[in-house]
């Protein structure tokens, strides 16, 4: 028996344990201190009541015999993938519902995906980057190629076409550096996917955040996407769904690669290891892309990104570089005065009781660099931002 040795390859994730681990040692030498928290990557607002009401009607259905519903399909039900397919006409992009796949969050698709690749393929990620991207192909000892990104390109790297790279990881609004790519520069992208015969996996998690209506919400919008991207999409952030887990993936008709639709080999590899999503999940899931429930959600990001306006206009105040902020909850600073992530991180919570994330746990080209997110609470973003003008610690 052998195991698979490409786990060996993985590095331990140590960036979350260290920092509760250093926040724990901070409140015990400082009783009584509170900390506030900006590097939480969850949400804190509840689900919105219209949602709340259908997965609520959902399960006094689910109590009787003549509504029961046992295994879900694992694509989703059809109600859902028809709901998520309009959504999208309403971006301009024209779904049909059998290229709509209803899965229990991005995370595990985008994981999930490689199922139907040839671990032959050389995979080309950005770094900084989400980790889930690069560990899922280390576990399949896929070759990486990094690309960078940095402050010169405004961590919005473009295609280097002396690469030749199989599969295609981007992130717009991204995670961590909340930069996000124009229609232009996604062109670029899906040329070079489509000179190369590549596969762009999109990660369009944080769509909803957008503000700017000329900046893409999908990767649709750009011609000739639909034959060669893959795009995931999530509740989490968006709507709540955190704690209750629902996403889509949309793979086109239209993206063949060696003879084959890409759709028939996910809808294969779905229906032999996904069991589907709850109902319950399911009817929550589709009243938020109801009138109601796309105006409630939009309350919470609009909450979210009032947060991160004000994160963001305190950097500007302290002359302090960022990326992100305007259209993403996430704020991506350079550490001031030539500081490393982790030393930024110490002095924020010595000096100012603040916790953040050190930018070196998202890759090489994160150190030097710290995100802050806009998911707290008002209040904790407001007494951060004062003791931050107050304190300058550095």
């Amino acid at each position: 028996m052998k195991i698979n040795d490409n786990y060996l390859r993985l590095k331990e994730s140590y960036l979350f344990s260290i920092i509760a681990r250093k926040v724990t040692e901070y409140k015990g030498a400082n009783p009584g201190k509170e900390v506030v928290s900006l590097g939480i990557g969850d949400v804190t607002l509840p689900l919105a009541p219209v949602v709340v009401e259908a997965m609520q009607n959902a399960v006094l259905e689910m109590g009787k015999a003549e509504t029961f519903r046992g295994y879900a399909p694992e694509q989703g039900y059809s109600f859902l993938r028809k709901t998520i397919a309009a959504y999208y006409a309403a971006k301009g992009v024209e779904l049909s519902e059998g290229e709509v796949f209803v899965s229990d969050g991005a995370k595990s698709d985008l994981g999930n995906i490689l199922d139907i690749f040839s671990t032959e393929n050389t995979v080309l990620i950005p770094d900084p980057v989400y980790p889930v991207y690069v560990d899922t192909n280390i576990m399949a000892g896929r070759n990486i190629v990094y690309l960078d990104g940095s402050e010169a390109n405004n961590f919005l790297p473009l295609p280097d076409w002396n690469i030749k790279a199989d599969i295609i990881y981007l992130c717009s609004p991204n995670n961590p550096t909340g930069a996000v790519y124009s229609m232009e520069q996604l062109a670029e992208w899906v040329a070079y996917a489509r000179e190369h015969n590549s596969v762009i996996l999109f990660d369009s998690a944080y769509e909803a955040f957008i503000q700017d209506k000329a900046l893409p919400t999908s990767i649709y919008q750009i011609d000739g996407a639909r034959e060669c991207a893959i795009e995931f999409c999530s509740l989490s952030k968006t709507a709540g769904f955190t704690g209750i887990r629902c996403g889509y993936t949309v793979v086109p008709m239209d993206l063949v690669r060696g003879g084959t639709p890409l759709n028939k080999l996910w809808l294969r590899r779905q229906t032999t290891k996904f069991n589907g999503v709850a109902y319950i999940v399911q009817r929550g899931a589709e009243a938020v892309f109801t009138p109601e429930g796309l105006r409630q959600t939009k309350a919470s990001v609009e909450y979210y990104m009032e947060n991160a306006r004000m994160i963001a206009e305190t950097l500007t105040d302290l002359g302090i570089w960022f990326t992100g902020g305007k259209n993403s909850p996430y704020i991506w600073l350079k550490c001031p005065g030539g500081l490393s992530s982790w030393e930024f991180f110490d002095m924020l919570l010595e000096k100012c009781g603040i916790v953040g994330t050190p930018g070196a746990g998202f890759g090489r080209n994160g150190e030097g660099f710290f995100r802050l997110t806009a998911f707290g609470s008002r209040e904790n973003v407001i007494r951060a931002m004062e003791r931050l003008e107050s304190g300058q610690p550095w």
